[in-house]
């Protein structure tokens, strides 16, 4: 936001601390349930390959593509929870997508395999990951606007960053329960019903979620508008049209930023557990634990670059994240083709590293490029759809041009392509760290930051 719009606030917004500790539990819940399923089946993905694929030859493909029909669906249920957030309130939606996207978690453990019900069995799995990704179109987005329009101007990088850190927590914990129930059961007890349990858990998760966020106040940005700024006269479609003609630069801005975050997010993640196990023929358990230590770290560290953004600007780490990117993509996968438990670890600690230049950012970046009455719509057609056409089928496209090509760089040069269109986009972005939110008053963390500002303020003002 320009200076001059600083003057036009007679209002200042100050955070309860309180308050705020509980939006970022209710959340980060959200975040975990997410990504506890997405980590849950990149790690089972050869089993679910072996019970609804049996009779390909493709089938850990045919296992990818079932994980980018979610992706598939995240746009429409970004579409529609983006406005619905935009109409009726970020509160509500939030309470909705959790409890759907636990439902659609849990309701995969439930299926039937392709021995019971044939053709059937791979055609739910399409419809439950659908589900799945219908509602997770509107969860991320939700949760980091409802954050960001919480947090105090100052404080929005470090604050925001807690959102990832119930990502991480979630892919490292249905993680680690994989890892334990293949640890514990033989290859054929977890074909038959261990792979279901950590599915099925994801119920409760939901609840829990839904109970959380209900205790929550809508966001001041979002009270505060006027009744026009809202829109609610208009109906979706006319709504969704204004916001890409009015917002459509800073939508391109978000998608590459988006772009490179979930490419190499998804790499990480959801590709290179195979690429381990299919190509290097490393052992299931071993490959998992190297990957969850380097989350681990990840999330040792995000919240500090998140408060560190707060103090240097945002800018600054998301070139770091996309420089490492196109120079260092090549020498990590080369470290990693190298063989052996050390050289794969220091290979992708790197990958890590990159990553959470944008997770410990991205939160607190994307909701800033657009005002409050379209924020929710507007973040989330541009994040959806790139998440969607290149993040989400990340480990479809890498495991498919791998399987095609038989060069095992691939992965690599896709990594380096999304470091240079972050570079791209990052140039174009203006920094938003210390700023109030578009179309909102200033947001602070105390009563005596609010007279200070009260103060600066008042020359301009009168």
């Amino acid at each position: 936001m320009k200076a001059s719009n600083f003057a036009d606030q007679s209002d200042i917004t100050v955070s309860d601390p309180r308050e705020l500790k509980r939006t970022v539990a209710g959340t980060a819940i959200g975040n975990f349930t997410e990504w506890y399923d997405f980590g849950t089946y990149s790690y089972v993905v050869t089993i679910i390959s072996t019970v609804f694929f049996p009779t390909s030859s493709l089938a850990d493909i045919a296992s990818f593509a079932a994980l980018a029909v979610s992706f598939v669906a995240r746009p429409i249920g970004g579409i529609f929870w983006g406005m619905l957030g935009d109409r009726i309130g970020r509160k509500g939606v939030l309470a909705i997508t959790v409890l759907m996207m636990a439902a659609g978690t849990a309701g995969l453990g439930l299926l039937p395999g392709y021995a019971a019900i044939g053709i059937a069995a791979p055609i739910l799995l399409f419809v439950a990951r659908a589900v799945q990704g219908f509602s997770t179109g509107g969860e991320y987005v939700g949760a980091m606007i409802f954050l960001s329009e919480h947090a105090p101007d100052r404080q929005r990088g470090h604050v925001c960053s807690f959102l990832p850190v119930g990502t991480l927590a979630g892919y490292i914990t249905g993680a680690l329960f994989v890892i334990l129930l293949q640890a514990t059961l033989t290859h054929e007890q977890m074909v038959s019903w261990g792979w279901r349990i950590p599915f099925l858990v994801a119920a409760p998760l939901g609840f829990v979620g839904m109970y959380l966020r209900q205790k929550l106040d809508e966001t001041p940005a979002y009270e505060n508008q006027d009744d026009s700024e809202r829109m609610n006269k208009r109906s979706p479609v006319e709504q969704g049209k204004e916001t890409i003609a009015r917002q459509w630069r800073p939508m391109l801005i978000a998608a590459g930023l988006v772009l490179s975050f979930n490419v190499t997010n998804y790499m990480l993640t959801g590709y290179l557990p195979t690429y381990l196990t299919e190509k290097l023929d490393v052992a299931s358990n071993p490959a998992l634990i190297i990957i969850v230590i380097v989350m681990v770290i990840i999330g040792l560290i995000v919240t500090f670059l998140g408060n560190l953004s707060d103090r240097i600007g945002r800018k600054p780490i998301m070139w770091a994240g996309s420089i490492m990117l196109a120079v260092l993509s090549l020498p990590t996968f080369l470290l990693i083709l190298k063989g052996g438990y050390l050289s794969i670890f220091l290979g992708t600690l790197p990958m890590g590293l990159m990553l959470v230049c944008f997770m410990s950012t991205e939160p607190s970046t994307l909701p800033a490029l657009f005002p409050t009455s379209t924020r929710y719509g507007a973040t989330a057609i541009s994040y959806n759809l790139s998440v969607s056409a290149f993040g989400g089928t990340t480990p479809l496209i890498a495991a498919a041009l791998v399987d095609f090509t038989g060069d095992l760089l691939v992965p690599a040069y896709i990594l380096i392509i999304a470091g240079v269109v972050g570079i791209v986009s990052i140039w174009f972005m203006a920094e938003p760290a210390g700023k109030p939110l578009e179309g909102a008053s200033p947001t602070v963390a105390s009563e005596e930051e609010a007279e200070e500002m009260r103060a600066e303020l008042q020359p301009a003002m009168a």
